[in-house]
């Protein structure tokens, strides 16, 4: 009797190990069909974005390596334009201002021709010989006398030519490296969509290049109640009425109709505030200049949709057989009552 009750215990553990094992798996099972851009479940903030809207991810680093937040080359290839040049001509601008005072502190009469009478002329006529040599056009009026002249002479050379060429390097990279330039509406909407209701955004190509197989996902983040009673971020999917098109020559209304399946059913403007709802937009394409994919990220906060309207079309009459798009009705809109 005692062995069999031994083995009956065995048995009740072993079933026991059993089915907390396939308990187990079951968990981690739904944990790894959990929807999850990135940004993890314990980002709860409210009133914090997660993608700004020029698409940058809205999180910053802290407590990172000195080389690591610095990252030169890559900031140098997406910084804008503008503040790309600045960069340029104030690196220029430096470099010559410290060769300048290498040549002053050895001495003006180490540069043979020069002619300035003042301290700041020798210094401006210095700091121009610097500018001559570091871009090796060396008119050739004022020339380096003796060893120590020459020798910083020929390491600014040297300098010019590492710099210049690294800077080329950039600036082709930055002209070769395809951008989409598509633009969003500013808001979205709640729109009536046949005999339901959709939320929906639009887009458009503000280039003439033509980009093609356009794929788009959307995913709405917002903040639920966990098992503990804190909140935690849940992702939804958000499927659309049409995800992908071939070509993109106009514009595009993305719509996702909220039938009994959406996680949007039942909203109100009031339960978007509440639990921080954000709308992320992932776009892939194919840009056909340099046959290479782009990608792009947009959201949409709840406070940036309007409800019962809907978007007015974009086309206008055509001129001379061509179809017309006014890009400027982009973000246009009229009321529409939703649908009950």
């Amino acid at each position: 009797m005692a062995h069999v009750s031994r083995k009956t215990n065995s048995s009740n553990r072993l079933t026991s190990f059993r089915l907390g094992g396939r308990q187990a798996s079951k968990l981690v099972e739904e944990e790894e069909q959990r929807p999850d851009l990135g940004f993890g479940t314990r980002f709860n903030d409210t009133k914090v974005r997660l993608l700004n809207k020029d698409g940058s991810f809205n999180v910053r680093h802290v407590n990172a390596s000195f080389l690591a937040e610095l990252n030169l080359f890559h900031r140098l290839i997406v910084m804008p334009w503008p503040k790309f040049f600045g960069m340029v001509i104030l690196a220029f601008v430096l470099t010559n201002f410290i060769f300048a005072g290498v040549y002053s502190l050895l001495g003006y009469e180490h540069l043979m021709g020069i002619r300035g009478k003042s301290a700041w002329d020798l210094f401006w006529e210095a700091y121009f010989f610097s500018v001559q040599t570091l871009t090796t056009v060396g008119y050739g009026r004022i020339s380096p006398v003796g060893f120590w002249a020459s020798a910083f002479a020929a390491l600014e050379s040297l300098t010019g030519l590492l710099t210049f060429a690294l800077a080329t390097g950039l600036l082709y990279a930055r002209f070769s490296r395809p951008t989409p330039r598509i633009r969003f509406s500013e808001t979205a909407v709640f729109a009536p969509y046949l005999d339901v209701n959709a939320f929906m955004f639009r887009i458009v190509n503000e280039r003439s290049n033509q980009l093609i197989d356009v794929e788009i996902d959307v995913t709405m983040s917002r903040l639920e109640p966990a098992a503990d009673g804190s909140l935690a971020r849940k992702y939804f999917n958000l499927t659309l009425e049409r995800r992908k098109v071939a070509f993109f020559p106009t514009n595009w209304t993305l719509v996702h109709p909220i039938t009994a399946e959406s996680p949007l059913v039942g909203c109100t403007p009031e339960k978007l505030e509440e639990s921080d709802t954000e709308f992320l937009i992932i776009l892939h394409a194919v840009d056909d200049t340099f046959s290479q994919q782009v990608h792009l990220r947009y959201s949409y906060r709840y406070d940036e949709i309007r409800w019962g309207h809907k978007f007015v079309p974009m086309f206008n009459q055509a001129k001379r057989g061509m179809v017309v798009l006014d890009v400027e009705k982009l973000s246009e809109t009229r009321e529409a009552p939703l649908n009950l």
